[in-house]
């Protein structure tokens, strides 16, 4: 709601101060004391009134006041003078391009660059949740399990979500997420060579980003034993590894490593071992692990595991893991061989996250292998990003999974039409204005 001003206008004589030539009979005296004393009281009266109209109603400004002398602004009149400011941003960030905004805070431009003369198509989302407080930024995964895919339009309808772009990586044959992924605080998946994330950290008037490497801390704790897990709910990758795998992993466990076991617990206690295959209980998990340890752990109590996050992603409600880094503290910084992405460093189609210092989210997708847009390397999607203000930024899984949606439709050109089936998203919604009653 923009800000009312209300003045009061009081006619006066364009006359000097001095005294009167001319006679004026007594009554026109009086009557000229009388409307001057009127006159009075209604410019105080008004001058008192329109203060206290001011200062108890934030709404009501009087002409010229400097509002930021104001001592209250309502979040309303914040929020309205904010999407001023994110409209005209965006305007003059992406003059003569295809703009649209299709919630207040988010704003969708599709553009078409060069590089060494061939060309690229972007799709770029803006969101600036100082200006809608109704957006909610969160992964959301395919399904209720973790072996679940679905096409994003899938994913982003069944969220109501305004835009919706892929995110992590995933296993193509389960669908279960490659690298970690926290979702309104519960720890989903652990991370995979502690790649980077980007954590969101909702507020009440704002939603601040973090990105820095995943590293979880998992323990197994029982009544007289210690033991430190290796990760959760992800795929197997050493024999000798200790891994948790809960409800949302699905109705089964993976089979035992080699020297192994699983068990599952409930209730702090081991009620069944096997070297196959074993039911999660609904209302439990199930340990995988070299089977000296579950032996041991078969006769004590009061079993639990613990996860730590790293003090940077404290708060965090929502983490993803992709990587690698794009822009870092403001440089460029793609530490490929760090996080182990040797295998994706070709020009391909893209999608990418990234933040500026004033907390506004960007995602993008480039097309690739095509004709009309050839793609990006990693290094050059780092460069974009870094040119599009970004202080911090990360690659999001690309390739066929690249793809973008917006108020509807998928808006970038994947190479199967609507992209693949994928395992989770980044979605932007907005909520429903809680009930004052």
């Amino acid at each position: 709601m923009d800000t009312a001003n209300i003045t009061c206008h009081i006619p006066s004589s364009a006359g000097h101060t001095g005294q009167l030539k001319q006679k004026v009979p007594p009554n026109s005296v009086y009557h000229i004391i009388l409307a001057t004393i009127v006159t009075l009281c209604i410019t105080v009266t008004s001058g008192v009134c329109s203060k206290a109209l001011s200062l108890s109603h934030p709404i009501f400004i009087e002409k010229n006041q400097d509002t930021s002398k104001l001592a209250y602004v309502s979040p309303l009149q914040k929020e309205a003078a904010n999407r001023h400011r994110f409209v005209d941003r965006i305007n003059k960030k992406y003059p003569s391009q295809n703009i649209s905004y299709p919630a207040y805070g988010v704003a969708h431009i599709k553009m078409t660059r060069y590089i060494n003369s061939k060309p690229i198509k972007i799709n770029i989302v803006e969101i600036d949740r100082s200006a809608n407080h109704l957006l909610s930024i969160k992964p959301q995964t395919a399904g209720v399990k973790l072996n679940s895919r679905a096409q994003i339009r899938t994913i982003a309808q069944k969220n109501n979500s305004i835009a919706a772009i892929n995110a992590g990586y995933f296993k193509p044959q389960t669908g279960v997420p490659l690298g970690a992924l926290v979702i309104n605080g519960e720890v989903l998946t652990g991370p995979i060579y502690n790649r980077v994330g980007i954590g969101i950290i909702e507020e009440k008037e704002q939603t601040r980003f973090v990105m820095d490497k995943v590293v979880m801390d998992i323990t197994i704790k029982s009544n007289k034993s210690v033991i430190k897990a290796d990760n959760i709910n992800q795929p197997r990758m050493l024999s000798t590894y200790t891994i948790i795998y809960t409800p949302h992993w699905g109705k089964m466990s993976p089979a035992a490593p080699k020297y192994g076991k699983v068990a599952a617990v409930k209730n702090g206690k081991i009620t069944a071992m096997s070297a196959n295959q074993i039911a999660i209980p609904e209302d439990g998990y199930v340990i995988s692990a070299p089977a000296r340890i579950l032996d041991k752990l078969a006769l004590e109590k009061n079993i639990k595991y613990d996860i730590k996050l790293p003090e940077s992603f404290e708060g965090a409600d929502h983490i993803i893991g992709a990587g690698p880094y794009l822009v870092k503290n403001g440089e460029i910084y793609v530490d490929v061989s760090a996080q182990k992405f040797g295998s994706i460093t070709g020009r391909n189609p893209r999608s990418a996250i990234g933040y500026n210092e004033n907390n506004e989210l960007i995602i993008i997708t480039i097309d690739g292998r095509e004709e009309s847009s050839v793609g990006v390397t990693l290094t050059e999607l780092a460069y974009i990003m870094k040119g599009l203000g970004c202080t911090y930024a990360m690659n999001f899984d690309g390739g066929g999974s690249s793809v973008i949606y917006v108020n509807g439709k998928v808006t970038n050109s994947p190479a199967q039409r609507d992209g693949i089936s994928i395992s989770n998203a980044l979605t932007i919604s907005e909520v429903q204005e809680e009930s004052q009653t």
